[in-house]
C-alpha cells in the first residue's frame, strides 16, 4: 500500500511543477544564503585565530560553505527539472534521472540537518580551543621582541578592551605568568632578584594585570599594581573591590559571543532544512504522478502520487536485502523472485566454418 498517495489532475500536476520550480529557484537563494553563513563564521573565527588552539572549529564553516556550493547546484538542477516536468514528452528526458536526482538530494537534506546540529554542539571545542589558545597567548604576552610573537600583546590588549575581559578565566591568571618584557626590569634592583627567585621557574610574577584589564566605568583611577596589598592603596579592600577591573574571563565572554552566533546560524539552517525537505517532498510526488500519466498513456487523466510506492516496512526490506547481496553473483532470483534466464544458458560459437545443420525432417 502506498504511503501518503494523493491523486492529480493534469490541472494539479501543471501547478506543482510550476510551484516547485520557483522554490528550487528560491532555494538556490537558500544555498547562497548557507554559503554567505559559512563564509562570516569563518572569518569570525579567524579573526580570533592567534587565541583559539587550532582544532576542529573550523569543520562547521567549511561544512555549512560546502553545503552552500552543493545546494546551489542541486536545486538549479531541480528548478530545470520542474519546468520540464510539465510536458509529458520533456519528462521522459529525464525520467531516468529523477529517482538518482530525489536521492541525492535526500541526503543533502541531511547534511543540512546534520550542520544545524553542528552548530549546536561546537559549544565543547569551541570551548576547548579558547582555553588552549588564550592560555598560550598570555604566556607570550611579554614576547614583543620575539618574531612570529611580537603581535600577542596587541591582540590581548584589543580583545580585553574591545570585550570587556581580562585574562583566561578572570585577572587572576595574570598573577600566574610573566607578562612583564625582561628589558623593563633592573637586573640590579633587589626587589626584583628576589622576586625572579621566589619561584622554581624564575619567573617574574606580580599581583598585577595589565592596563587593558582596566574597567573603564569604574569610579577611581584604575588600581593594576598591588592589587593584594590593601595598605598600598587608599581606602582599598582586595577581597570586595570589584569595580576596579573587568571581572570576566576573556575565555568565558568569547564563548559566549560565538554561541550567540552559532545558535543564530543553527536556527536559520534549521529553518533552511524544513524548506528543502518541502521541497523534496513536491518534486517526489510529481515524479511519481508524472510516472503514473506515462504508463496509463494519457497526458491528460488523472494519476496517484506518493511518497513510497510500499509500506516503510515492505520498502526497508526490499532495500536491505538489496544491499546484502550488493557483490554477490547471480542473486536476481533471490530479490525478484524468479530465476534469471541467463544463468547457465548454454552459448554456441559459430563461425563460418562452424555452421549448425538444418535439422532433417523425421523419417517413418
Amino acid at each position: 500500500m502506498a504511503v501518503l498517495k494523493v491523486k492529480f489532475t493534469k490541472n494539479k500536476r501543471d501547478k506543482l511543477a510550476q510551484a516547485l520550480w520557483i522554490l528550487n529557484w528560491i532555494s538556490v537563494v537558500t544555498g547562497i544564503i548557507l554559503f554567505s553563513l559559512g563564509l562570516f563564521l569563518k572569518i569570525e573565527i579567524k579573526k580570533r585565530n592567534e587565541v583559539m588552539f587550532n582544532g576542529d572549529v573550523d569543520s562547521v564553516p567549511n561544512m555549512l560553505i560546502a553545503v552552500g556550493v552543493i545546494a546551489c547546484a542541486i536545486n538549479f538542477l531541480g528548478g530545470k527539472i520542474c519546468y520540464d516536468c510539465s510536458d509529458t514528452n520533456k519528462f521522459s528526458r529525464w525520467k531516468l534521472v529523477m529517482l538518482p536526482y530525489i536521492i541525492c538530494t535526500f541526503f543533502f537534506t541531511f547534511c543540512v540537518l546534520a550542520g544545524a546540529m553542528m552548530c549546536y554542539t561546537m559549544r565543547n571545542e569551541l570551548e576547548e580551543a579558547l582555553y588552549l589558545g588564550l592560555g598560550e597567548a598570555l604566556k607570550f604576552y611579554k614576547d614583543t621582541d620575539t618574531p612570529g610573537r611580537c603581535f600577542l600583546k596587541k591582540t590581548i590588549d584589543v580583545l580585553q578592551i574591545e570585550f570587556q575581559c581580562c585574562g583566561n578565566n578572570g585577572f587572576r591568571d595574570w598573577f600566574e605568568i610573566q607578562w612583564i618584557s625582561q628589558r623593563y626590569l633592573d637586573m640590579s634592583s633587589k626587589m626584583v632578584q628576589d622576586r625572579l627567585n621566589s619561584n622554581i621557574d624564575g619567573k617574574y610574577l606580580v599581583d598585577g594585570v595589565p592596563f587593558s584589564c582596566c574597567n573603564l566605568n569604574s569610579p577611581r583611577p584604575c588600581i593594576q599594581n598591588q592589587l593584594t596589598n590593601n595598605s598600598a592603596h587608599y581606602n582599598y579592600d582586595y577581597s570586595t573591590e570589584e569595580l576596579n577591573l573587568w571581572m570576566r574571563g576573556c575565555r568565558q565572554v568569547l564563548l559566549d559571543y560565538y554561541n550567540h552566533i552559532m545558535q543564530s546560524i543553527g536556527l536559520t539552517v534549521l529553518i533552511i532544512w524544513l524548506f528543502e525537505l518541502s521541497v523534496l517532498t513536491g518534486v517526489r510526488y510529481l515524479q511519481t504522478a508524472m510516472e503514473n500519466v506515462l504508463l496509463m498513456g494519457d497526458p491528460n487523466c488523472e494519476s496517484d502520487g506518493w511518497l513510497l510506492e510500499n509500506s516503510f516496512v515492505e520498502t526497508a526490506k526490499y532495500n536491505f536485502n538489496i544491499i546484502k547481496n550488493l557483490g554477490k553473483p547471480n542473486q536476481i532470483s533471490t530479490i525478484c523472485g524468479m530465476d534469471d534466464p541467463n544463468v547457465d544458458t548454454p552459448v554456441a560459437d559459430y563461425g563460418p566454418d562452424n555452421v549448425p545443420p538444418k535439422s532433417l525432417p523425421e523419417v517413418r
